[in-house]
């Protein structure tokens, strides 16, 4: 994994983002030769900056639609299904940018088979990307300290993990007294010290993965010597925040919060996060107008007023303010005065709300509260006053997601599904951990990316 200001990005998708760059810089000077019969088209330089426009605006489109999300396990139907509405998105963008810049204009005859090249190019490419993967050759090599119920999540998580998740586990190493709570066979033999067991079996990497480090037990010399060597040595936290993009609250101690690094809430962050918020508001509210009437209309046809739908939401420093969304449930939704979370096909949902919920276009209004500097434009969902008594409650640091504004999208958000329960909030407070600790204006824009796909495939949307 590499780390490009606080987020963690592995070397397989640099890898992967690197070879289709190059790969669509040559199908479109590839359809430049066949449309004009020109031997040699890279000798041509004036078709550089047309090239790396179209290299760069299909580049966005596939990541808008998921495609370097390499969590999942795709498969090439599922490249297909995704990248079919990413050239399609890519011709439009480009379509757009002739009219509005004349100088990059190329010819449809050359953008119509730069874009059949860059299909076949794609595919051929992912293809061969998901064989070579299965291989293993960049994935690290990991050895767990300790047994016990810490250390069973790395089994889950190695069984979750996409065939190139980067690491692969090679067994465990039991402390006194622990309890034991993975595989049998995974436990590796007893050897004089940790370092003999990382030379028998290459490892690079140690994770601690241990409840109680206090006593005589942990192994503290040992884990010096192989930090002295060269070897990796990784707390658990940082491991799930490395790779899986959330911080554990199981894994977590106050002192690794208050002496960790990030949590960035400078005058600077805040000045730059501010005018990324008006300027991505006022782009959307400029974008999404007509939308935005014609839903009101929808609504007001079908089920009459109120158009908008007001309620109590708490912000940063746990204030409350106002939330403005487009109103998605019949006006009796919740006519006993007991706010419920929402369900899947939620009964109380009109046909309008169904689809609008889906979309994410009832969200839309909440514009005016980023505008009104109440909301951020990327930030933690914000809940209701009720939800978050009772899970402050119940759920270890959920107040620290009140340390920056709540936002229209976030992290949580594009990485999890709609939260409807417990379980499902201490999943996305995870996520939430991670933006709070590591939020960038970098991130925010790879949010921002991976929110197109939430919006056009609707995941999540109940």
């Amino acid at each position: 994994m590499l780390r490009i200001s606080n987020h963690y990005i592995s070397r397989t998708k640099l890898l992967l983002i690197g070879v289709e760059v190059f790969v669509l810089m040559v199908v479109f000077y590839l359809g430049v030769g066949l449309r004009f019969a020109e031997p040699l088209p890279f000798s041509l330089p004036s078709l550089f900056p047309v090239a790396a426009t179209f290299t760069f605006v299909m580049v966005l489109s596939m990541a808008a639609m998921g495609m370097y999300q390499l969590e999942s396990r795709p498969d090439i139907k599922d490249t297909l299904y995704r990248l079919m509405p990413s050239m399609m998105l890519g011709f439009g963008i480009m379509t757009l940018i002739f009219y509005v810049l004349p100088d990059l204009y190329s010819g449809r005859g050359i953008l119509g088979l730069a874009m059949l090249f860059a299909l076949l190019g794609i595919l051929l490419t992912r293809a061969a990307f998901l064989n070579w993967s299965s291989l293993g050759i960049l994935e690290s090599q990991a050895i767990v300290l300790g047994i016990g119920g810490k250390a069973k999540e790395f089994i889950d998580q190695a069984k979750n993990a996409p065939r190139h998740g980067g690491f692969k586990i090679i067994g465990f190493v039991p402390l006194p007294d622990e309890e034991l709570h993975v595989p049998s066979s995974a436990v590796l033999p007893k050897v004089e010290s940790l370092m003999s067991l990382v030379n028998r079996y290459g490892a690079g990497e140690i994770i601690i993965a241990i409840q109680e480090r206090r006593g005589g037990c942990f192994p503290i010399q040992d884990l010096l010597e192989c930090k002295l060597n060269g070897i990796k040595v990784t707390d658990s936290a940082a491991f799930f925040e490395r790779e899986r993009g959330q911080i554990r609250v199981n894994s977590l101690y106050p002192s690794w919060l208050v002496f960790g690094g990030g949590f960035d809430q400078s005058l600077l962050r805040s000045s730059i996060k501010r005018v990324f918020d008006l300027a991505a508001s006022g782009i959307l509210l400029v974008a999404t107008f007509p939308v935005m009437l014609i839903t009101a209309l929808c609504i007001l046809i079908e089920d009459g007023a109120p158009i908008f739908y007001k309620q109590e939401r708490v912000g940063k420093g746990g204030k409350t303010f106002t939330v403005l969304k487009f109103r998605s449930m019949r006006s009796d939704a919740e006519i006993g005065g007991k706010p419920t979370w929402a369900a899947a096909d939620d009964p109380r949902t009109t046909r309008v709300g169904r689809i609008i919920r889906k979309l994410r276009i009832d969200e839309l209004p909440q514009i005016f509260n980023v505008l009104n500097g109440e909301m951020s434009f990327v930030g933690p969902r914000p809940e209701r006053p009720y939800f978050v008594n009772q899970l402050c409650m119940e759920v270890p640091y959920y107040n620290v997601r009140h340390s920056i504004k709540p936002g229209i999208t976030g992290w949580a958000q594009v990485r999890y599904g709609y939260g409807a329960s417990l379980e499902d909030a201490i999943e996305k407070l995870q996520y939430d951990l991670y933006y709070v600790k590591n939020h960038s204006l970098f991130l925010d824009v790879i949010i921002l990316i991976d929110t197109v796909e939430v919006v056009v495939l609707g995941k999540g949307g109940r």
